[in-house]
């Protein structure tokens, strides 16, 4: 009886695994770089000139507009936060070959970090698409009379609001991203829906918008920091109104019809304003104090913490917050907080921060610092 040799097919035999070994590199660099700190922050210079006008994406990429990146011409250029690095300088037809520094800017990352949506000084007075992964221009959109306050994009790409001061000449819109919109320009045409001038925020605010005190005291000046809510239910936008000791104020609306659904007053000016993952409470900043609007509240409620920046977590009740004074310290401070007990931990000393972000996968968080300082925060737990 011949007996036949097993196949080489049913035989065990070891075999690479890229992938594994990809991971497992990285888990070694990050515990050999966790072994030579003993904080949970790192800090990294990304660019030397001073700069106003930043952005930080999901990915650890920085936009910001910079005088070194040309020839001493201020451009609007791209960084990579980790590796300190110069990556890109961002340009569109027609741009002038010099520009003057401090040049208005605003910057908004889509969810992914492909795609960003632009607007400078230098530039005309449109909304500039840029893919990342290919490195073009896709064209403009969103033609403004005064430079926008803030851009802001939903977390599924969805939606996307433009937020523009100047009293009755303000307005806030809201545009639908095209269908596959991958590799084309994401939003074009006209806005879906739009608010503008005074006497819609006179209807949402009665007396307040329309108070003075001597000259133009408590008069509406135009829209502010606006926010989607994770669900992308709900638009939160800020309403300021013009004078040293004005109170600004915070409305809710539907999306995509931009419907008023609830109007909370502030205490002072607000800086910032973020939702929390759950979209059940919007946390802000107002003259250095933080508050929280929870669902179905009346009123807002104060935070046993101040703050002039927030950045809520993707997926877990944390926020990242900055404030620029200390009791007892000429310095300000990062720090986290735990939203269900409230309670504050990691803290850091910082200045002069203008923008806080949290990872796409909520991994890790940055803070960058008009003096291009980035403060990276990197918990081994997150």
């Amino acid at each position: 009886m011949e007996t036949r040799e097993q196949s080489e097919a049913k035989q065990i035999i070891p075999a690479p695994s890229q992938a594994l070994a990809v991971r497992s590199a990285a888990i070694v660099a990050r515990g050999l770089r966790d072994l030579a700190r003993d904080s949970n922050w790192l800090v990294k210079k990304v660019f030397t000139e001073r700069s106003r006008h930043l952005a930080i994406s999901p990915a650890g990429q920085l936009c910001a507009t910079s005088p070194v990146v040309r020839h001493g011409t201020e451009r609007v250029a791209l960084y990579d936060i980790e590796l300190s690095l110069p990556v890109l300088a961002l340009s569109v037809a027609g741009e002038p070959e010099a520009c003057a520094p401090d040049l208005p800017a605003a910057f908004a990352w889509s969810p992914t970090a492909r795609y960003l949506i632009a607007g400078w000084g230098g530039w005309q007075r449109e909304l500039q698409v840029f893919d990342l992964h290919g490195k073009v221009s896709l064209g403009a959109f969103g033609r403004f009379l005064n430079f926008p306050q803030c851009l802001a994009w939903s977390d599924t790409g969805r939606y996307f609001a433009a937020a523009t001061p100047g009293g009755t000449e303000a307005e806030l819109r809201l545009w639908e991203a095209a269908p596959e919109s991958s590799g084309k320009m994401p939003f074009s045409g006209a806005p879906l829906s739009a608010l503008g001038g005074p006497r819609t925020v006179d209807e949402w605010l009665g007396a307040q918008a329309g108070d003075a005190e001597g000259g133009d005291e408590g008069s509406f000046s135009g829209f502010g920091c606006t926010a989607f809510a994770p669900d992308e239910g709900t638009l939160a936008s800020l309403v300021e109104i013009e004078g040293e000791w004005a109170d600004d104020s915070i409305v809710l609306l539907d999306v995509p019809t931009l419907r008023r659904q609830r109007t909370f007053q502030a205490q002072g000016h607000v800086t910032d304003l973020a939702w929390t993952f759950d979209s059940r409470q919007l946390v802000y900043c107002a003259a250095g104090q933080a508050y929280r609007i929870a669902e179905e509240s009346v009123e807002a409620e104060s935070l046993p913490f101040g703050a002039e920046l927030c950045a809520c977590h993707p997926h877990l009740p944390l926020c990242l917050c900055f404030s620029s004074w200390l009791r007892n310290s000429a310095k300000g401070r990062l720090f986290l907080v735990d939203m269900k007990s409230l309670a504050v931990f990691d803290e850091y000393a910082a200045e002069g921060v203008v923008d806080l972000r949290w990872s796409l996968d909520g991994s890790k968080a940055y803070a960058v610092t008009a003096d291009g300082l980035a403060y990276i925060y990197e918990p081994p737990l997150l």
